[in-house]
C-alpha cells in the first residue's frame, strides 16, 4: 500500500516493502530523464595538480570493501555532488520520480524478482555504478559477519562504507535496500558494544577503532533519514560521541600516550587515540585515524543538518552542538599545535602526530613515526573546507583551520623543496601504508585511501568556492 503523508505531499511517496518502511522520493515528472547527472563541470577550477588523473589511479587501486565504500563516497562528491550528503537540497534525493513509482508498482507484480534482480541500478551514477560493481550482496540467513554488501573478515564496520551507496542504489532495485536494512540490523543489534554502548569496529570483540566513525554512522544516519527513523538518527549522533569519550586525549582520560611531557599532553588534548580494545590497542594518535573520525563526523553532521525538520525536531540544535564540538576539538589538537603534529620540512600532518623521535632529517627511512604523509592531512583539509560551508562561524576564511587546509591543498600542486606530491601519474606520495599503520617508512605506490582522500579535498575546496567562502587562488 502506498501513502502519501501531507506534510510530505510535495516531496514523498511513503512506501512499507519487505517490512522497511521508505520515503521514496517525488523530484521529477514521469517523462523525466532517469539519470541522475549533475549538469555542472566536476573541475571548474585547477588546484595545482591534475585531479583526474589521481580519479583514473584511484580507480584502479582498491581491493578491500572500506578502500570501495571511500572511493565512492569521493566519486559521488565530486561528479554527484547534489546526491552526496553535501549537495544543496540532499532530501529528499534529486532522482527521477520513475525510481519511485518503479518500486511502488513492484508491490503488486513480481517482488520476488525484483529483489534479487541484479540489473543495472545506478540510474548512470558513475560512483553507483562503481559501488554496484563491488558489492557482492548476500540475502540469506547469516550473511558473513552480519554484513549483507560484502564479506570483510572481522571487520563489522568496513563494508556499511559502501552503505549510502546501496540506499541510493535501492531506490531503484529493493534488493540493495533489503542489504541496506539487514547491515544497519546487524550494526545496532548484533555487533559487540563496549561498556558505554559504543558499537564495536570489529566483530568479533568490543574494539573501537577511530576508522569506524568514516564507515557506520554516515550510513545508518543516511538510512535513518530515507526510511524516517529519528530514532536511528539519534543513536548515530550519540555514537560519534561515545567513540570519543573512550579515544580522546584529555587529562581526564587514562589511555594519554604516556611518552609525552605534561605540556605536550595538553597541547594536543582533543585529538583521538587510533584503536582502544583487547586485540589491537594502539594509544598513539595516529593521523589517519583522526581523519577518518572527522571524516565521518562531517557526514553525520550534514545529514543532521539538511534531515526533514519533523526527524530532527527538538533535539537538533543539541546535535549540531555536539558533533561540531568533537571536530573543534580534533580540529584544534592537530592544526593548533603544528610545532608538534606538523612535519616542519613540508608542512603535511605527520603519521603519529604525537611522534617527534627520530633524528631531524628529511630522510623518512631515518624519521620514524615523524614522516609527513598526504592521506590525513587531504581529508581533515576537506572536513574544514566542508565545515567552512555548513558552520561557517566556526572555519571562516581567516581562521587557522582554512590556512592549514590552503597551505595543504598549494602544498599537493606546487610541492615543496624540490618534492611533488602528486606525480604525473596521479600518485598521491607519500602517505601513510594503507595496510600497515605502524610501519615507519612512507607509503609511495599509491594508497586507495590516499588517492580518495585527495579527491574529497578536491571536491571540498570547489565547493567552497562555489558557496562563495572560499577563494580561488
Amino acid at each position: 500500500m502506498v501513502s502519501i503523508p501531507s506534510a510530505c505531499l510535495l516531496s514523498f511517496v511513503s512506501v512499507s516493502v519487505l517490512g522497511i518502511h521508505l520515503s521514496l522520493p517525488i523530484t521529477a515528472s514521469p517523462s523525466a530523464s532517469r539519470h541522475a547527472r549533475t549538469n555542472s563541470d566536476p573541475f571548474p577550477f585547477s588546484p595545482g595538480f591534475n585531479i583526474e588523473t589521481v580519479i583514473t589511479l584511484f580507480e584502479q587501486l582498491p581491493s578491500h570493501s572500506w578502500e570501495f565504500g571511500t572511493e565512492a563516497e569521493a566519486l559521488l562528491e565530486i561528479y554527484n555532488p547534489e546526491l552526496s550528503v553535501f549537495g544543496e537540497k540532499l532530501f529528499p534525493p534529486p532522482l527521477p520520480i520513475s525510481v519511485a513509482l518503479n518500486v511502488s508498482l513492484s508491490l503488486s507484480s513480481n517482488l520476488e524478482e525484483d529483489v534479487n534482480s541484479n540489473g543495472d541500478a545506478s540510474q548512470g551514477v558513475r560512483a553507483l555504478f562503481y559501488a554496484q560493481s563491488k558489492m557482492q550482496i548476500n540475502l540469506g540467513p547469516g550473511p558473513v559477519n552480519g554484513s549483507a554488501f560484502i564479506d570483510a573478515g572481522f571487520a563489522a564496520a568496513d563494508p556499511s562504507s559502501l552503505g549510502v551507496s546501496a540506499v541510493l542504489l535501492g531506490l531503484s532495485n529493493l534488493m540493495y535496500m533489503k542489504a541496506a536494512e539487514l547491515t544497519m540490523g546487524y550494526l545496532t543489534g548484533t555487533t559487540p558494544r563496549s561498556e558505554n554502548g559504543a558499537i564495536s569496529h570489529r566483530a568479533d570483540v568490543a574494539e573501537l577503532w577511530a576508522d569506524f566513525l568514516y564507515m557506520a554512522p554516515p550510513f545508518l544516519a543516511y538510512y535513518a533519514i530515507i526510511t524516517s527513523n529519528t530514532t536511528l538518527l539519534q543513536e548515530n549522533v550519540s555514537q560519534c560521541s561515545l567513540y570519543r569519550d573512550v579515544l580522546v586525549t584529555s587529562p581526564s582520560n587514562p589511555s594519554i600516550n604516556p611518552n609525552l611531557t605534561s605540556s605536550k599532553k595538553s597541547n594536543i588534548e582533543g585529538i583521538w587515540h587510533h584503536i582502544v580494545g583487547p586485540q589491537s590497542t594502539d594509544l598513539s594518535l595516529w593521523s589517519t585515524g583522526n581523519a577518518w573520525a572527522t571524516g565521518g563526523i562531517i557526514c553525520v553532521l550534514a545529514t543532521v543538518i539538511k534531515a526533514p525538520s519533523y526527524l530532527t525536531l527538538g533535539w537538533k540544535d543539541k546535535a549540531v552542538s555536539s558533533l561540531t564540538g568533537i571536530l573543534k576539538e580534533i580540529l584544534d589538537g592537530a592544526v593548533l599545535h603544528q610545532d608538534i603534529t606538523v612535519d616542519p620540512f613540508n608542512g603535511l600532518f605527520r603519521n603519529y602526530l604525537d611522534n617527534k623521535n627520530g633524528t631531524a632529517s628529511p630522510d623518512p627511512v631515518e624519521s620514524g613515526h615523524r614522516f609527513s604523509e598526504i592521506s590525513s592531512s587531504a581529508m581533515i583539509s576537506a572536513v574544514i573546507y566542508r565545515l567552512a560551508v555548513l558552520v561557517p562561524n566556526l572555519a571562516y576564511p581567516s581562521s587557522p583551520y582554512i590556512k592549514f587546509a590552503e597551505t595543504v591543498c598549494s602544498l599537493l600542486g606546487s610541492g615543496l623543496n624540490g618534492q611533488q606530491h602528486i606525480i604525473v601519474d596521479g600518485t598521491a606520495t607519500p602517505t601513510a601504508d594503507p595496510l600497515c599503520w605502524q610501519c615507519t617508512v612512507p607509503f609511495t605506490a599509491g594508497s586507495p585511501e590516499g588517492q580518495s582522500f585527495v579527491v574529497a579535498m578536491y571536491a571540498a575546496w570547489r565547493d567552497c568556492v562555489k558557496a562563495g567562502v572560499c577563494e580561488h587562488k
